[in-house]
C-alpha cells in the first residue's frame, strides 16, 4: 500500500473503518466547534482585550492544521475514481464545493499576510465562519440534508419563485388599498414589499400596520397563507430525506474502495 493510499485511509474513517481515522475526524469536528466558539468569543469586548494573545495563537494552530488537511486531501484525492488524473483531477477537486470551503475558511489568515486594506480585510475575515460548513464534512446528517437539497432544488426552486411572486401580489395588492390612508408608510411596492415579508413569514413587527377594513382583511388572508406556505418546503425535504435514507439503508460500500456493491 502507497504511502498516499495510507493517508487517503485516514482522512476517510467510514471507507478504512480505521480507529485512528476516527479519532483524527473527531479531533476535527471538536477544533471546529471550538473555531466557532472563540469567532464569537473574539467579539465580546472583555474577552477579547483579556485573551487577544489566545485567539491569536489558536487562530495559527487551527490555521496550520486545517492548511495541513487541505494540503493532504488535496494530494490524496487522486485516490477516488473521480480524480485519477493528476492536475485535472485535482483541479476538479479543488472546485467541489468541500475543497472551496477548506480553502476559503483559511484564505483570511493568509492574506492578513499581504499589504492589503484594512477595511477589505475585516470583510474577508469573516469567511472564517465558513469553518461552520466544514462539520458537514464529518456529520452524514449535513451531508444527507445537503444532498436532499441537491436533488430536490428544482422543486425548491419551484416553490421560491411561487413565494417571491406571492410576495409581489401581497405587497402590491396593499399598495394599492392602504396608499391613501398611510402614503408615509405604504409609499410604494417596494417599500410595501417589507410589509409582506412579515406578514408572510408571521413575523409581524408591527412597524407597518394596516388600517382600512379592507386592508385588514387582506393582512388576515395573508397571514394564514403565510402559515401554510411553511409546509411546501418542509413536505419537500421531509420525502426526500425519507427517500434517502431508504436508499442508504438498502445500499451496500466496500469498506475498501468506498465503492457500491451491485447484487
Amino acid at each position: 500500500m502507497t504511502l498516499r493510499k495510507k493517508v487517503y485511509l485516514l482522512l476517510e474513517p467510514i471507507v478504512s473503518g480505521y480507529r485512528v481515522a476516527y479519532a483524527i475526524e473527531y479531533f476535527l469536528i471538536l477544533l471546529i466547534s471550538a473555531n466557532i466558539v472563540a469567532i464569537l468569543l473574539e467579539t465580546v469586548p472583555y474577552y477579547h482585550q483579556e485573551y487577544l494573545h489566545f485567539f491569536e495563537r489558536f487562530e495559527i494552530f487551527s490555521v496550520v492544521v486545517f492548511s495541513i488537511e487541505y494540503v493532504l486531501r488535496l494530494w490524496t484525492c487522486a485516490e477516488r475514481p473521480h480524480f485519477k488524473k493528476r492536475f485535472e483531477g485535482r483541479l476538479r477537486y479543488a472546485l467541489t464545493p468541500g475543497a472551496l470551503i477548506d480553502l476559503l475558511s483559511i484564505l483570511p489568515f493568509y492574506l492578513h499576510l499581504l499589504p492589503i486594506d484594512l477595511r477589505f480585510l475585516r470583510i474577508v475575515r469573516l469567511l472564517r465562519l465558513l469553518r461552520m460548513l466544514k462539520i458537514a464534512r464529518y456529520l452524514s446528517a449535513l451531508n444527507l440534508i445537503f444532498n436532499v437539497i441537491k436533488d430536490r432544488r428544482e422543486q425548491l426552486l419551484v416553490v421560491i419563485m411561487f413565494i417571491v411572486f406571492l410576495l409581489v401580489i401581497a405587497s402590491t395588492m396593499m399598495y394599492y388599498v392602504e396608499h391613501d390612508a398611510q402614503p408615509q408608510l405604504f409609499s410604494s411596492i417596494p417599500a410595501t414589499m417589507w410589509w409582506g415579508i412579515v406578514t408572510l413569514t408571521t413575523v409581524g413587527y408591527g412597524d407597518m400596520v394596516p388600517i382600512t377594513i379592507g386592508g385588514k382583511v387582506m393582512a388576515g388572508i395573508i397571514s394564514v397563507i403565510g402559515v401554510g406556505m411553511y409546509a411546501l418546503p418542509a413536505g419537500i425535504l421531509s420525502a426526500g430525506i425519507a427517500e434517502h435514507l431508504r436508499e442508504k439503508k438498502n445500499k451496500r460500500v466496500c469498506p475498501h474502495c468506498g465503492k457500491e456493491i451491485h447484487d
